[in-house]
């Protein structure tokens, strides 16, 4: 049995602790949040009756193997390390970190340690997307890369009013790109690796993040064309051109239905069933790892973590989104 703490108590958690539930070897038994009230509140809701209000003590405790965190981006690095330190295992929400000086922080802590590290970006451990790497030969020399994440967000309507939540606010590392744009990025990366370059525009919000934007990456023979956005909706697929045909993804951050489209006018649909709340996999990927005594995943590597962290990093500066993490990698 796996005896799992949270550090953050919102809907992400919920939805993840619902998911890891139907895993076997998953046990949640600590619960931490800066306010008491809360901390017991989401406890009892969940029936954990461990709860902290102080990571320090947190991290020394002994009541947890592995811990889940689900706080603002800003903090991903300084729990992660903490928690690790103390020789807890650490599954981190996308993205991992502000910034590569932090990714690269943690990469190193958690090899120091000997604990498992891994960024929860759920789309690469689902089955309709080993469907497209499975696939992904029969449509030939790869061409482009295009994938579309544009989801208004209920909290805009709210920035609008004047009120700066979480998800619009730089000092918690956020924006368009770090919440929904990697959601593009990582697949990318996992199906073909580095990029010879990167291109970025966005729109500003007056708080200093990007409330949608839109990039354009080079390989030596294709390109990629990734559109995000947080301040409008989009409904088209997903999709990756070849020279034989393309392979059409309903969502590129959960895909259901996959299809490949030849040039023959032939359609085969490889959509593969899968549970319906997709965190499953990778919870069951990251307990697996620890049952095997493994300590970093192949799927959600520390490369392609720190890659993907790469390219968003890379693609901030030509926006000139800029945020307070980001002083230190000046020093």
């Amino acid at each position: 049995m796996i005896r799992f703490g949270i550090i953050g108590t919102n809907w992400i958690t919920e939805s993840f602790i619902e998911a890891a539930r139907n895993v076997d070897s998953f046990s949640l038994t600590a619960v931490y949040s800066r306010t008491e009230k809360q901390a017991k509140d989401f406890a009892e809701k969940f029936e954990v009756d461990v709860t902290f209000t102080n990571l320090e003590e947190m991290a020394k405790s002994k009541e947890f193997d592995a811990v889940y965190i689900a706080s603002p981006n800003s903090f991903h690095a300084s729990q992660a390390i903490l928690m690790m330190k103390k020789g807890k295992h650490v599954l981190c929400e996308k993205p991992f970190a502000s910034n590569t000086l932090e990714v690269e922080a943690m990469v190193k802590c958690a090899r120091e340690n000997n604990v498992l590290l891994m960024e929860a970006l759920k789309t690469t451990f689902l089955p309709n997307f080993k469907t497209i790497q499975d696939h992904l030969h029969k449509i030939g020399k790869v061409r482009r890369y295009f994938a579309s994440y544009c989801q208004y967000s209920s909290r805009y309507d709210r920035y609008k009013q004047g009120e700066v939540l979480n998800a619009f606010d730089p000092q918690f590392s956020n924006g368009s790109l770090l919440d929904i744009g990697i959601y593009a990025v990582h697949p990318l990366v996992v199906l073909f690796g580095e990029p010879n370059n990167v291109a970025g525009r966005c729109y500003k919000l007056d708080s200093g993040v990007d409330g949608e934007g839109s990039m354009i990456l080079q390989y030596e023979e294709m390109d990629a064309v990734i559109m995000y956005s947080k301040i409008t909706n989009s409904y088209v697929p997903s999709e990756i051109q070849g020279e034989n045909g393309s392979i059409l993804i309903d969502k590129i951050h959960s895909p259901e239905k996959v299809e490949i489209r030849y040039k023959d006018g032939s359609v085969e649909d490889i959509s593969q069933s899968q549970e319906s709340n997709s965190m499953y996999y990778e919870v069951k990927e990251f307990i697996t790892l620890l049952t095997n005594n493994q300590f970093e995943s192949s799927i959600n590597s520390y490369e392609r973590s720190l890659i993907t962290a790469n390219i968003l990093e890379e693609a901030r500066k030509e926006m000139g989104i800029v945020y307070p993490a980001d002083a230190g990698k000046n020093s």
